[in-house]
């Protein structure tokens, strides 16, 4: 491997992975290290899959739901916004779009 390549990263279902440094007490890592321990798993592993199953969990949380919806109409009325100021400024055609040139002019 070359001194300027990144190591291979394993991918997985959701695309590369990523570290996520994350404070905790020494208090909860002594009882994270023991679960890891009684489960014949790595602490990093115990960690994905706690955040997995919680991601799970907030998928079908009611107010993560709604939440989730409160910000979909804002992200679209945003991009609405956006869209109508990009027409306003280039035309219905948008940036690039040729405008078409004078026929029978000469220069």
């Amino acid at each position: 491997m070359a001194e300027n390549e990144l190591p291979e990263v394993p991918s997985t279902a959701l695309g590369p992975l990523r570290t996520l440094a994350v404070r905790i007490t020494d208090g909860l890592r002594a009882q994270l290290d023991v679960i890891a321990q009684l489960n014949n798993r790595s602490v990093t592993e115990e960690i994905r899959l706690a955040l997995e199953s919680w991601i799970e969990a907030s998928k079908s949380d009611p107010k993560v739901l709604q939440r989730a919806e409160t910000v979909r109409a804002e992200i679209e009325r945003e991009a609405q916004t956006k869209q109508s100021a990009i027409e306003a400024i280039f035309g219905a055609a948008g940036p690039g779009a040729k405008t078409p040139s004078p026929r029978g002019k000469s220069a």
